[in-house]
């Protein structure tokens, strides 16, 4: 088999957005009177809104939380911050232009809401992806493969000709479930050698790699 498509996560991987959702995090945490915990804030790396939130009023100690209305704070404080500029990733711009060099179909597959991604988007580069998967345009999000597996079907291709990269487990696992090549890229957390491929930072990934990852059959 040969490199059918690179599937990009966004948050931690592409753009380095983790520290403003943390600060978000940590301001809706304050705005119900309490102080969010490092480790629920770490079990919130590469989940879902509903998750999150169910995280966050568990640490808490406050089951009252209205998790809607959070969620939507968050997306538009996120918004607010994104708006600013959000760095990348260290290789990561040179990286997605390598793969887009190389004529190999690209998708952007995240947790987050279409309302913040097109806002990260100013950055990345629309034109840079030929398919974008967000967090509220699937039924389930990671760690569930509907996410990776909606966008190997958007870019025509099998999952198992995909390499996915990702910077948490919640994302890795879902790009294991769907069957496919996975490249880790530790952030916030470190990431154990196992059925993903883990490289310090993507300065240490070139398109050599992408294809090696592919099992040949």
């Amino acid at each position: 088999m040969t490199l059918a498509a690179v599937l990009f996560d966004m948050d931690g991987t592409l753009i380095d957005t983790e520290k403003l959702w943390d600060v978000a995090l940590r301001e809706l945490a304050t705005s119900y009177g309490g102080e969010l915990s490092d480790a629920a804030r770490f079990a919130m790396l590469g989940s879902d809104a509903a998750n999150t939130m169910r995280l966050m009023s568990e640490d808490l100690g406050r089951p009252d939380i209205d998790a809607e209305a959070g969620a939507a704070w968050l997306d538009a404080r996120v918004n607010e911050l994104f708006a600013e500029g959000v760095p990348w990733r260290p290789g990561a711009r040179e990286l997605v232009a390598a793969v887009r060099a190389a004529g190999v179909p690209t998708a952007l597959v995240t947790n987050t809401s279409r309302a913040v991604v097109d806002v990260a988007l100013r950055t990345l580069g629309a034109d840079n992806f030929d398919a974008v998967i967000c967090g509220d345009e699937v039924a389930f999000t990671k760690p569930h493969p509907e996410h990776y597996r909606a966008a190997a079907a958007a870019l025509g291709v099998d999952p198992a000709r995909c390499v996915a990269i990702e910077d948490s487990p919640t994302g890795i696992t879902s790009a294991l479930a769907a069957g496919c090549a996975v490249l880790g890229i530790p952030n916030e957390v470190a990431l154990p050698d196992g059925e993903a491929t883990v490289r310090s930072s993507l300065l240490d990934v070139d398109m050599d790699l992408l294809r090696a990852l592919i099992p040949r059959s």
